[in-house]
């Protein structure tokens, strides 16, 4: 579940189909994000989620993934 809702903000986000977007995908590698992306990423998923991520684990958001153990985390 949690993955769609992701993936639904790279699309917006990001301009590509949910075809580009898996749980492997690199935000900087795969999908070309730069800082701004990747906030505005954030700042979806926050909102999304009604949560907040730390700053220090911004950084460590690389791929799909990360930010879904993230929420995950916050969740719980």
């Amino acid at each position: 579940m949690e993955f769609e809702k992701v993936r639904e903000i790279i699309v917006d986000v990001m301009n590509v189909t949910e075809d580009d977007v898996t749980m492997d995908t690199a935000f900087v590698d795969d999908l070309g994000a730069d800082s701004l992306d990747i906030f505005q990423i954030i700042v979806g998923i926050e909102d999304k989620f009604d949560i907040e991520i730390d700053n220090d684990d911004v950084e460590s958001i690389v791929t799909v993934e990360d930010a879904i153990e993230k929420i995950k985390n916050a969740l719980n």
